[in-house]
């Protein structure tokens, strides 16, 4: 079945246009609600947010397909998306969603799913959600005297906040430990300096004074310079960058270099390794993830399992496979003997613990290994998929034929954006940039 509304990471899209209208989502609340009602209890959904503006409709308009499929309500606010799953799970509840578009601008919102294991759905559920979406729903409705009801939640942030306290040992304190904190103005503009100031640290907060259409802009994961400046200017021992749902990661050591999630699953991959925690023989990663990683790890005769690119195919081998630690480059961690998504905040926590426990700096705990280099381009497009022109077809054939044995080229649409993503990597610098070079200029010319 062609996906009409999911992507690679539930839906997204840009606020009040389609997929992402207040229709859409009433309809995503029906269609979850009647494909996850189970049995004669009364049922339940956890709903959370993040910061944006739309948040406000697109909650709302869950809230009116949830109680219509006569699911009982209960509503967050704004808390990070591992919040989202762990309360899922706590609140025993039937099915939990996070709206949010993640590390995108105000603009954009979008809505994640989760089952009531905390997991993130399969490719089969979303698609059966899919169809019921395009369905008369209205015999399979509840009654009048069956809708559910709406209760809003304000204890939710304070769980969370102990539940990433208790995933390190008791004993340990971060007293010492001067910490910028990027919250992107975003779902864990509170929880996560309280929960690290809680901790024993001296935290220094900033991105954490959201007004609706500042989430992510200039700030969070992927716009880390304001970050760099502030570990500067307090002399900070670190800085932490989430993104907008707190579901990713980027570190900042005390230099004010950027270190990024292979890094950071290779800092906690040794670790727990060492402390014989680390289940699966390796660690899971996507395609993307630099081969210097692969060969950290293979160094230690640990295996690097990869994966299509999403934080979701991620979790799926690992628990296929029996590993406990996963991740992506762009700092989704996702450590499964906490959490069943991605969590910025308990894998900050296990890289502080590294740094305590070693008694190093995180210029030094965190960089494990010298990257391959490797470039990635995103190409925009409108309509059709340049990947099926002949032109862009034979540039990728000459390009892997160029890298040979010597590297990779991987080539893909992004799940979340029209963008087309090249990337290559090899120890040869140049042909690296003249691969990419070569792939983007067929695919902009078929683009155009």
């Amino acid at each position: 079945m062609t996906r009409k509304y999911f992507g690679t990471d539930g839906i997204r899209g840009r606020a009040n246009s389609f997929p992402m209208t207040a229709d859409t989502a009433m309809r995503v609340g029906m269609a979850a609600g009647v494909a996850f009602r189970r049995g004669a209890h009364r049922h339940r959904v956890v709903i959370g947010k993040d910061t944006r503006l739309s948040g406000y409709m697109i909650e709302n308009a869950l809230v009116a397909g949830f109680t219509a499929a006569g699911m009982d309500v209960f509503l967050l606010g704004p808390v990070p998306t591992p919040a989202v799953a762990m309360l899922t799970r706590s609140l025993r509840a039937d099915i939990g969603v996070m709206i949010s578009a993640s590390h995108n601008g105000f603009e954009d919102n979008g809505i994640k799913l989760f089952g009531p294991d905390g997991f993130k759905l399969s490719d089969d559920i979303e698609a059966r959600i899919e169809e019921l979406m395009e369905e008369d729903l209205s015999s399979q409705l509840a009654t009048a005297s069956d809708l559910g009801r709406a209760t809003r939640i304000e204890s939710g942030r304070d769980r969370y906040t102990e539940f990433a306290k208790r995933t390190l040992p008791r004993s340990m304190s971060l007293e010492g430990l001067r910490i910028v904190i990027d919250c992107a103005n975003g779902a864990a503009y509170k929880v996560a300096p309280a929960a690290l100031w809680e901790l024993g640290a001296e935290v220094v907060a900033i991105g954490d004074e959201p007004n609706g259409i500042n989430i992510n802009l200039d700030c969070g994961s992927t716009a880390t310079e304001e970050l760099k400046r502030k570990v500067h200017e307090t002399r900070a021992d670190i800085g932490i960058a989430l993104d907008g749902d707190a579901d990713r990661v980027i570190i900042i050591d005390e230099n004010s270099n950027e270190i990024d999630g292979d890094q950071l699953l290779a800092t906690i991959g040794e670790y727990w390794n060492k402390q014989s925690r680390l289940s699966g023989g390796g660690i899971v990663a996507t395609v993307m993830s630099n081969l210097g990683l692969e060969r950290f790890l293979a160094d230690r005769k640990l295996t690097l399992a990869r994966t299509k690119v999403g934080d979701r195919y991620v979790v799926e081998h690992m628990r296929k496979h029996g590993f406990n630690l996963g991740g992506e480059q762009s700092g989704h961690m996702v450590l499964s003997d906490f959490a069943t998504t991605g969590d910025g905040l308990v894998a900050a926590l296990q890289v502080l613990a590294v740094m305590k426990t070693t008694n190093r700096p995180a210029s030094e705990a965190c960089r494990k290994f010298e990257p391959v280099p490797q470039l990635l381009q995103n190409v925009r497009f409108s309509g059709g998929n340049p990947l099926e022109t002949e032109q862009v077809k034979q540039a990728i054939k000459d390009a892997t034929q160029m890298l040979g044995n010597k590297g990779r080229l991987v080539i893909r649409p992004s799940g979340t954006e029209p963008l087309i993503r090249i990337m290559a990597e090899c120890d040869d610098e140049m042909l690296v940039k003249n691969v990419v070079s070569e792939v983007a200029g067929a695919v902009s010319k078929a683009a155009a």
